[in-house]
């Protein structure tokens, strides 16, 4: 029973370092992104998919008739 302690002591100790240093990467700027924002207008949104999905299929098919 008394491993039970230990173990559940020694688990909540590493979860504690964990939560610390990610709270500590956060406010650092780790996970800042400033790579994306300058590249994201070359990025080609508005390309055609070669299968429409069958919504559209339906839809355009209604129209015509």
């Amino acid at each position: 029973m008394t491993i039970l302690f230990v173990l559940i002591t020694a688990s909540s100790f590493v979860a504690v370092i964990f939560l610390i240093a990610f709270i500590w990467s956060v406010k650092t700027g780790q996970f800042d992104d400033s790579y994306t924002p300058s590249v994201r207008a070359l990025f080609d949104d508005d390309t055609i998919p070669e299968n429409p999905s069958p919504e559209i299929k339906e839809s355009s098919n209604n129209e015509n008739e």
